[in-house]
């Protein structure tokens, strides 16, 4: 697969992938950094982040905007769409993804922490 088409499926397996088959896209020395938080380095470091955050959000839907490829680089802008409880969250997100050998060997994703901060204050 090229880059762009590894991009493409990974955001379509969080809607109903496990996170088994997620980590499957990583190269064994990924990094996947969402940029608020620290990054998780490794393909087992992942695969227990995606437990956890799959096991509180459920599937999540990636709608892609726009994508744009470069080489090995992969940039798409879209909006994530999950739910915690009866809030349902639409996060827009910037992703830049750096492909190897048909996997992602990092990933990061800008984005607000302001729809999270919501839910904590309760609004």
């Amino acid at each position: 697969m090229s880059p762009a088409e590894v991009v493409t499926a990974l955001c379509a397996e969080w809607l109903t992938g496990t996170p088994e088959s997620i980590a499957e896209f990583f190269t064994e020395d990924a990094v996947y950094h969402n940029i608020p938080m620290q990054p998780f380095v490794g393909k087992a470091a992942i695969l227990e982040f995606l437990r956890g955050f799959i096991g509180a959000f459920g599937g999540i839907e990636f709608t892609v905007h726009h994508q744009a490829v470069t080489g090995n680089v992969v940039l798409n802008e879209r909006t994530d769409r999950f739910s915690l409880g009866d809030n349902k969250i639409e996060l827009p997100v910037t992703g830049v993804f750096e492909v190897r050998d048909g996997r992602i060997a990092a990933w990061r994703d800008y984005f607000d922490m302001a729809p999270f901060a919501a839910l904590q204050q309760g609004a």
